[in-house]
C-alpha cells in the first residue's frame, strides 16, 4: 500500500513549534561586591608607587651603559661576571647533618617510610622530593637549579637544602643531577613515541 502524502496546509498552525528563547531579562545569582572597589589606596602606597616610577625612569638610561661595561669586562677577562647570591653562600656553608635533619623532618610527616627509595642517596631523595613538590612550579623542562632560583625569585621559599645538594653534586662533577628524574622519564617516553 503506497504511503499517503501529508499536507500541512489543511491543519492550521503547527502544534510542535519550539518556543523562542529570550535573553533580554537576565536573572543571575547575587554576588558579593569586590573588596578592591571599597578600599581606597592609602596615601603611603601612592607615594611608594610614585617613587618607584621615578626610580625606573632614572634607571632606564643606566642599563644600556651597564650592558656595555659588562660586555667589555667579559671580553677582557674571557669569562662572564657572576657573583654568588646570599642563598648560594648559605647553601655552601650548610653541612650534611643539616641536610639529614631536613630529610628526617620530611620523613616524619609521612605515615610510612619510602620503601622504593631505599637504594638512593640522601641527596637524590631530597632532590626527588623537590621535583614532585608542585608548590615550587613545574619540574619538567627546567633544570633543578633554575627551578629553585625561579621559586626563590617568586618568593615561594624553596628549601635551602635542595640548593646545598645541587651545589655539592656540581662541585663533585656530577652534572646529570641538574635534570629531574621525572623529566628524564617524560623525555624518554616522548622520544619512544615518535
Amino acid at each position: 500500500m503506497p504511503t499517503t502524502r501529508r499536507s500541512s496546509s489543511g491543519r492550521g498552525p503547527a502544534t510542535g513549534k519550539q518556543s523562542k528563547l529570550s535573553f533580554n531579562n537576565r536573572v543571575t545569582k547575587p554576588s558579593a561586591k569586590s573588596a578592591k572597589d571599597k578600599v581606597a589606596p592609602s596615601p603611603l602606597k601612592k607615594e611608594l608607587i610614585q617613587e618607584h616610577i621615578e626610580s625606573q625612569k632614572e634607571e632606564s638610561v643606566e642599563p644600556e651603559q651597564q650592558i656595555q661595561q659588562e660586555a667589555e669586562s667579559e671580553q677582557t677577562t674571557g669569562t662572564p661576571v657572576s657573583a654568588k647570591s646570599d642563598a648560594e653562600i648559605k647553601a655552601a656553608k650548610l653541612s650534611d647533618a643539616a641536610i639529614t635533619k631536613y630529610w628526617r623532618k620530611v620523613e616524619a610527616e609521612r605515615m610510612s617510610k619510602r620503601v622504593h627509595q631505599e637504594e638512593l642517596s640522601l641527596g637524590e631523595k631530597v632532590l626527588r622530593y623537590f621535583d614532585v613538590s608542585s608548590h615550587y612550579g613545574p619540574s619538567i623542562g627546567l633544570t633543578r637549579m633554575r627551578r629553585w632560583q625561579r621559586a626563590q625569585r617568586l618568593g615561594l621559599n624553596p628549601p635551602i637544602e635542595v640548593l646545598a645538594v645541587l651545589l655539592k653534586e656540581e662541585a663533585n662533577g656530577n652534572h646529570d643531577i641538574e635534570k629531574a628524574h621525572i623529566d628524564r622519564i617524560m623525555n624518554s617516553t616522548a622520544i619512544g613515541a615518535a
